[in-house]
């Protein structure tokens, strides 16, 4: 076999655009193949073939959640239309029109997080600049009108480089979270461990089983005390927070909040904090 040809195959495999989370080769398919170039192409083909096929099952599940999360607020607009088509004379139709309204706003909510989780997709963020996770929180916070202020303890000075839009997004989703859930307090703080900047949201509230603390940020999952408080949510909100935070090269967690409740953990590296003249500062360096 022409050694060119193995090397060009091996280039084109690792050249495919498989998420690294599904690329992990079995072991009993790693050792037995030595490592010469043929058995580290097929070590490679191999990888990629089963890296393609969870891609795919996981896409077909992903097609199928969709379905289901789309039908259900259109199913409510047709009954809705139909209702008022066949008895008009029975028909309130500002009660009418609002719930018909209530299913649009639904369906607008899924596809736009749709579109947001596609253009995401574990890319590397395009235009990161480095950002202060306090005054991030800050402006995000003041933009705000929620039913139970929000508590904030921010360190200052934990800088990350960040699309801040994105993460921004990010704690929108969280914040929106921890309201549906908190009795009466939500907290956000910002900190630095080592050389990590953590940004936590916790609230009051039921908390989250520990078993339940990684389903939660599969796409379309809501558990049953989400679905008791707020049914107007798309169940993706925890997916597109992960989904970004680890295109930014970080950690998104659940787990027990000190206050009672469930406590959300966003993690980032930390870089150089600039001065006042923008300009980053050699002995700011956190890495």
């Amino acid at each position: 076999m022409d050694m060119r040809h193995v090397e060009a195959l091996s280039g084109c495999i690792n050249n495919l655009d498989i998420p690294a989370y599904v690329t992990r080769l079995d072991p009993e398919v790693s050792d037995p193949l030595g490592e010469d170039e043929i058995a580290r192409t097929t070590r490679a083909a191999i990888c990629a073939l089963q890296g393609l096929n969870k891609a795919l099952q996981q896409q077909r599940r992903f097609a199928s959640d969709m379905s289901h999360e789309l039908r259900n607020p259109i199913a409510g607009l047709r009954a809705e239309l139909e209702w008022a088509q066949l008895h008009p004379d029975d028909v309130q139709p500002h009660e009418t029109f609002q719930r018909a309204l209530s299913a649009v706003d639904r369906l607008e909510a899924i596809i736009g997080d749709l579109l947001l989780l596609s253009r995401v997709g574990g890319a590397v963020p395009y235009g990161r600049a480095p950002v202060d996770l306090a005054q991030l929180v800050k402006a995000e916070v003041s933009c705000r009108a929620d039913r139970i202020p929000v508590q904030m303890r921010l360190a200052p000075a934990v800088c990350v480089k960040i699309v801040a839009i994105q993460i921004g997004r990010v704690l929108t989703n969280l914040l929106d979270n921890a309201q549906r859930h908190a009795e009466k307090v939500v907290r956000v703080e910002v900190s630095r461990n080592g050389d990590i900047a953590e940004l936590a949201v916790s609230d009051d509230g039921e908390g989250i089983a520990e078993t339940d603390r990684e389903r939660i940020f599969q796409r379309f999952t809501r558990l049953d005390a989400g679905c008791r408080r707020d049914r107007s949510g798309s169940g993706l909100g925890l997916s597109i927070a992960r989904e970004i935070a680890q295109a930014h090269g970080g950690t998104l967690h659940a787990g027990t909040s000190p206050i009672g409740g469930a406590r959300f953990t966003l993690r980032l590296p930390l870089v150089a904090f600039p001065g006042p003249d923008g300009v980053m500062r050699p002995d700011q360096r956190l890495y």
